[in-house]
């Protein structure tokens, strides 16, 4: 690693661990006597030159990332396009980083920010400016390749297991006079991982979740609706868990309102009211349904002790590799025993990562197409492992914490970002 600061940068959407990885990343740096900008709401503060000094930040601020939810710096959804189309952002970064002294860049973030990361080691050497780019895996969704899982997600499947756990006690409770089905729509839009985490709720026949709707399954409604009524019949009521990217048999979402995001995404967010009309319509059942959405992945009060671990650990291993002088890589988990569970990280190029999608493997999801299988329960069950709750305040409420963020000065002329 060239002499210099280190960049630091939280992408897309957040999770309830993501902090977790600032602090491995700082403390690391810290341990190093690597100074550490971050990046002020993702790729867009460094496009801007709006940087943060986290040497201003006492040490106890930054241990107490560990156990705080949110992104710290602040993110954005912000896609760079590709150096042809828009050569003038990446040219635009390494002005911000050779006015700063700025020798390695670390993006914290999924698929588009590992193919970011990647772009930006490659214009780096282009314009023969020495920069390190790391990536740093985090994604809810669980679909990066290469790395066995990704932080964020085993807490994401730990508060999917215990919502749908918890609320089907109740239903059960309820469904004799009231409410004979109820359905929660879980995040994912192309790959069903937390969809499946839901499956962990049970552990025997019977149990909830009794129906999991996969992306990787095309949605058949009648088959739907007789699993549906024919577990009524049977247990007194039936727990629905949907992924919000199931798709009809014409290839669109459930759930699609029609408007897109930043990264060109459908917006999701509505599959569930629409199987709670068709349960209705067809059925006649009393129904609820929940759509959990942020409240997901930002439940660091029942955050999986596996994910806080691996979370803070790519992040000081981000910055090890970048003191070695490794470029466009990522520290990736690799699983080394499911029991006892055991894992390390290793260094995966990113060009193997970025751009490629991680569904859910067919030996996964059982034949009925409504279930997991024991194979999935192995690989799931060790990632929501153990707690680590944050301190509680006099008030009874969680405690975290919220940085200065102090900005470095400026020292370029204002760059407007493609919109």
């Amino acid at each position: 690693m060239a002499s210099g600061k280190l960049l630091y940068a939280q992408s897309g959407g957040v999770s309830a661990v993501i902090n977790a990885t600032a602090a491995g990343v700082i403390e690391t740096a810290r341990d190093k006597g690597i100074v550490v900008y971050a990046a002020r709401n993702g790729i867009l503060g460094a496009l801007r030159e709006e940087l943060i000094d986290t040497s201003k930040e006492a040490k106890a601020n930054i241990a107490a990332l560990r156990h705080t939810p949110g992104g710290a710096f602040g993110s954005c959804r912000y896609k760079l396009k590709s150096l042809e189309e828009n050569r003038a952002e990446y040219e635009r970064l390494i002005e911000v980083f050779r006015a700063h002294d700025i020798r390695t860049f670390l993006y914290n973030g999924g698929n588009d920010s590992a193919d970011t990361a990647n772009k930006v080691s490659k214009i780096g050497q282009a314009l023969g400016y020495e920069v390190n780019c790391i990536g740093v895996p985090k994604t809810i969704d669980n679909d990066l390749v290469v790395t066995d899982t990704c932080p964020g997600f085993g807490s994401v499947a730990k508060y999917t297991a215990i919502a749908v756990r918890e609320a089907s006690l109740d239903v059960a409770s309820m469904a004799d006079t009231s409410t004979k089905v109820f359905i929660i729509e879980v995040m994912g839009r192309h790959a069903g991982w937390i969809a499946a985490a839901a499956g962990l709720a049970g552990n025997k026949p019977g149990d909830a979740p009794h129906v999991i709707l996969f992306p990787e399954n095309v949605f058949d409604p009648e088959a739907f609706l007789a699993k549906v009524q024919a577990t009524v019949e049977k247990v007194g009521y039936c727990t629905v868990v949907v992924s919000e990217g199931v798709k009809d048999n014409e290839g669109r979402f459930l759930a699609e309102s029609g408007a897109r995001d930043a990264f060109g995404h459908a917006q999701l967010g509505g599959a569930a009211p629409v199987l709670a009309a068709l349960v209705r319509e067809k059925l006649g059942y009393k129904y609820h349904w929940a759509l959990p959405d942020y409240l997901q992945r930002s439940a660091r009060h029942i955050a999986s002790k596996v994910d806080v671990e691996q979370a803070y650990a790519v992040g000081k291993k981000a910055v090890e590799y970048a003191a070695e002088g490794l470029n466009a890589v990522m520290p990736v988990i690799v699983r080394v025993s499911d029991e006892p569970y055991k894992w390390k990280i290793e260094a995966a190029p990113l060009d193997k990562i970025a751009n490629h999608e991680k569904k859910m493997p067919k030996s996964f999801i059982s034949k009925d197409g409504f279930g997991i299988t024991s194979a999935a329960r192995r690989y799931l069950a060790p990632l929501i492992q153990g707690e680590v709750p944050p301190p509680y305040g006099a008030d009874g409420l969680p405690e975290y914490v919220v940085l200065k963020n102090a900005s470095v000065p400026k020292k370029l002329k204002k760059f407007k970002p493609a919109p």
